[in-house]
């Protein structure tokens, strides 16, 4: 019987992205400019959240903004319209984003005005979690409509993530949600991760959010 060679190839190809976004990081480093990879389910309020943290920050570090979908340009245009330098990605059907596209939206985007860049990655809780973008730091969403078994039953971003965002903190009069399962099974996937409960429709929490990013930029940048 003949020998096949087998190449596993999804194997290779995420050990070659891994390597890839090792040498972003060190090319962000360079430039002192942080990169945000920002990750969630759909309808989780990841723009409605950008925005108000977009106010938040008030200019204290500059930000733009990838917006990265299958299709579409509208999450772009209403950070666009806000007044904040931003761009669309559109990922040719793909459900989510690695170093070398990260890197190609960053050349898009033009980020010499730049200290931050925020990546809203492809909504899905799976896929993005996958492949490194290269970020220096990854948060996560859970809007308390999703349930509070959410770390459960997708743990790999909650595990790769340096904060949680607990998003509709202002509907937990109609959900049952609970705060202590929550934050529970969270540290049950990664106790190192800060968690942050928000409203972005009230900007409830947003501040602290906020006050949260910039410190973070700045250590980046070496301030």
């Amino acid at each position: 019987m003949s020998k096949v060679d087998i190449l596993e190839v999804k194997k290779t190809i995420l050990e070659d992205n891994d390597a890839d976004a090792e040498v972003l990081r060190g090319e962000l480093k360079e430039q002192k400019l942080c990169y945000l990879n920002l990750m969630s389910s759909p309808g989780s309020g990841k723009t409605t959240t950008l925005l108000s943290l977009l106010k938040a920050i008030d200019h204290r570090i500059e930000v733009g903004v990838m917006e990265a979908d299958i299709d579409s340009d509208v999450d772009a245009k209403t950070i666009a319209d806000a007044g904040y330098k931003s761009i669309q990605l559109h990922t040719g059907g793909m459900c989510h984003l690695d170093a070398e596209m990260s890197r190609q939206g960053m050349r898009g985007l033009g980020c010499d005005d730049l200290d931050l860049v925020i990546l809203e990655n492809v909504g899905n809780l799976v896929c993005p979690a996958e492949f490194d973008t290269g970020a220096v730091l990854n948060v996560v969403i859970l809007s308390i409509t999703e349930g509070d078994d959410k770390p459960l039953k997708y743990p790999l971003v909650f595990e790769q993530c340096d904060a949680v965002i607990i998003n509709k903190i202002d509907a937990l009069p109609v959900f049952d949600f609970d705060f202590d399962k929550a934050r529970a099974n969270i540290a049950l996937r990664n106790d190192h991760a800060t968690v942050f409960p928000i409203s972005a429709k009230t900007t409830e929490g947003v501040d602290k959010l906020a006050d949260w990013i910039v410190e973070k930029v700045q250590e980046w940048q070496g301030k």
